[in-house]
This record gives structure tokens, C-alpha cells and sequence, in this order.
């Protein structure tokens, strides 16, 4: 899992970073490209499935799962012509799964705005069209090889679908919304940052971080319009919360703002949910890690997670779901109650289930 932060300069990129990562590596810098060259960190994903695990396995060593978090460079208008360093920023842009793209939505004299203006849907808008652009770029000159070199049904109908992404993207509509899988399939070959999901993750004031504000708001519904989704975190907030050490101290700080979870849990679940993503888990006493699959991935190329060999001579899986594996304190009171279970080659794993393969190479 691979996500980068996107948005106009000088919007609280960096300062959400840092903030997400929980230490100082990204500059975060009161004026535009700040940021040349993307900052990038892995995140431990929090699961307090994981230590309940652990209680019960005693591992030796714990491995939770983790993705990687980009801080890509300002874009302005003009990236798609190479404007502001664009056309690097948008190679960096290609080589992710999602996006979360950071919205000015608070009010500070203090703090420059690339636009000097405080307008969110017209950031986004700017943002869009320059991603559009430079999509457009690479649609048409796939395209006009294709139509020099095609030679069978195939290759026309590979044609016909780029045909319609450029008026797709001409006319401002949503990839995603307006193809069906298999297209998308074929056109993700050319990392078209059109087809990524995106994020619209509102930076917003202390006194905002809950319900929002009217900028906010005016961007939630452009979101509902979009099929995209929406995400509320103060990167002010967050900064300060990933100062806090303590657990106990961080729980306080966050209920005092009314929060119940800090910005880098919900920022990872809405990565999951985007990515369609899920976690299983193997448990032993050497042992306890989290794997992370997408959903309906069969037992086979769950078990290739781990090691190729182990899909290549997949026999079956021992499976426990992980509300039996607490409720029955672990696989031998899970096995006395019959909850472990001998799953086959067409086996869909499921969120936390807790896994042991059997194969032979």
C-alpha cells in the first residue's frame, strides 16, 4: 500500500506528514516548494487486534502491518507543461495506489496561499485539471501509436477504450464512474492518475476538527458529486498530538478536542477502505504479523503474501476467525471447540482470520 499527499503548495502537506509519520523528516516551511524531492516514510498501521493477539501467543517479535506514506512536491497551474518542477511531481504521482489530497480549508493571514485567496474547490479544480492534463498527454500518444501499429480485434478494442477515457477526462467526468473494470484494468498499464482513488482530506482550524466549516462543506458535496470521499484533520492538532508520547495523555488531549481517534487512524482506514484492503494475521510464539491483502483474495495468493512457494505448493489453511481465536484464548481452545477450520485452493480469506499454511514444494 502506497499513498501520496498531494495539493497546491503551502497547504499543510509536510506538517500532516510529519505529523502521520510522528517525527520532524519533512520540511515543513512557511512558503511555496518546500518540498523538491518526495519525502517518503512506512506507517505502522494501528490494529488493537494485534495486541490482543499477543496476549494470548506471547511472540517472541510482533509485526504489525505497515504502508508507505509520500509527501509529493506543491503542483501549480501550469505542472503539466512543467511548470513549478510539475512534470516530476507528476511521475512521483504515478507510482501510488491512492491519493490524499490536502485542501487549505482555514483562515490565516499568516500563512501564505500560493493563489492568495482562501477558495478550496477552486484549489481543487487547479489540482485536477493539471492531473487531467497530463493524463490527456499520455492517452493521446498511446493512442495515435496504437492506431499506426494495430493489427487485430484486440488492438481495436484497446483503441476504443482510450478513446473514450479522452473524452471522459475533455469533458471533466470521472474514469472510475463511467468504465467498467476491465477497461480500467487496461488502462492502469499507463498509471493514469485518473483512476486512483482519491481523498480529499480537509485542513481545517482547531475549533473545525469535528464539524467542520462552510469550506468544508462546499467540499463534501463536490466529493458526493465525485464518488470520492471526505476526511476532516487538523494537521495543527495532529502536529501536537504526535508530540505526546504517552497513551494515556494522548487519549486525554484528543477527547479534550473532541476527538476519538487521532488523523493517522482514520487516514489509514479510509486508505484500506479505498484500496479495498483487509488484514490476516499468522500467530506463534516466534511470531505474530499482519498481512495485508485485498479483499477476496483466495487462501492461495494469500499464502504467496508470505513466501511464493507457499502458493506455488499450497495444500490447504488452517484457519481460525479472529473473534474464536480470542473467545477460545488461542488455536488449541479453538481446535477443542471445533473452530479450527481446514480451508481449500477456493477459500476467500477473511478480515483477521488467523492462518497457518500447509504446502509442499
Amino acid at each position: 500500500m502506497k499513498c501520496g499527499i498531494i495539493g497546491l503548495p503551502n497547504v499543510g502537506k509536510s506538517t500532516l506528514f510529519n505529523a502521520l509519520c510522528e517525527n520532524e523528516q519533512a520540511l515543513a516551511a512557511n512558503y511555496p516548494f518546500a518540498t523538491i524531492d518526495p519525502n517518503s516514510s512506512l506507517v505502522r498501521v494501528p490494529d488493537d487486534r494485534i495486541q490482543k493477539l499477543s496476549k494470548i501467543c506471547n511472540p517472541q517479535k510482533i509485526i504489525p502491518a505497515a504502508f508507505e506514506i509520500l509527501d509529493i512536491a506543491g503542483l501549480v497551474k501550469g505542472a503539466s507543461k512543467g511548470e513549478g518542477l510539475g512534470n516530476a511531481f507528476l511521475s512521483h504521482i504515478r507510482s501510488v495506489n491512492a491519493l490524499f489530497h490536502i485542501v487549505r480549508c482555514f483562515e490565516d493571514d499568516d500563512i501564505q496561499h500560493v493563489e492568495n485567496r482562501i477558495d478550496p474547490l477552486e484549489d481543487i479544480e487547479i489540482i485536477n485539471a493539471e492531473l487531467a492534463l497530463s493524463d490527456l498527454e499520455i492517452l493521446e500518444k498511446n493512442y495515435q501509436k496504437l492506431k499506426k501499429t494495430q493489427k487485430t480485434e484486440d488492438d481495436k478494442k484497446k483503441i476504443s477504450v482510450i478513446e473514450k477515457a479522452i473524452e471522459l477526462i475533455s469533458k471533466e467526468q470521472r474514469i472510475l464512474n463511467n468504465l467498467d473494470k476491465d477497461e480500467i484494468e487496461y488502462l492502469s498499464i499507463f498509471q493514469l492518475i485518473s483512476i486512483k482513488p482519491v481523498v480529499y482530506v480537509c485542513n481545517v482550524d482547531e475549533n473545525s476538527s469535528v464539524n467542520g466549516n462552510s469550506h468544508t462543506k462546499s467540499i463534501e458535496e463536490y466529493s458526493k458529486l465525485n464518488n470520492s470521499e471526505t476526511l476532516l484533520v487538523s494537521a495543527k492538532i495532529e502536529s501536537e498530538i504526535s508530540q505526546i508520547s504517552n497513551n494515556e495523555e494522548k487519549k486525554m488531549f484528543l477527547n479534550s478536542m473532541g476527538l476519538k481517534e487521532t488523523g493517522l487512524k482514520r487516514v489509514i482506514k479510509k486508505g484500506y477502505a479505498l484500496l479495498n484492503y483487509i488484514n490476516f494475521f499468522t500467530a506463534g510464539e516466534k511470531e505474530l504479523r499482519a498481512w495485508t491483502i485485498s479483499k477476496g483474495t483466495l487462501a492461495p495468493s494469500a499464502a504467496g503474501e508470505i513466501h511464493t512457494d507457499m502458493e506455488k505448493g499450497f495444500i490447504r489453511a488452517e484457519t481460525i476467525s479472529y473473534e474464536d481465536y480470542i473467545e477460545y484464548n488461542g488455536e488449541s481452545g479453538a481446535k477443542e471447540k471445533g473452530k479450527l477450520r481446514l480451508e481449500g485452493k477456493e477459500y476467500e480469506v477473511n478480515d483477521g482470520d488467523v492462518m497457518h499454511f500447509l504446502f509442499n514444494v
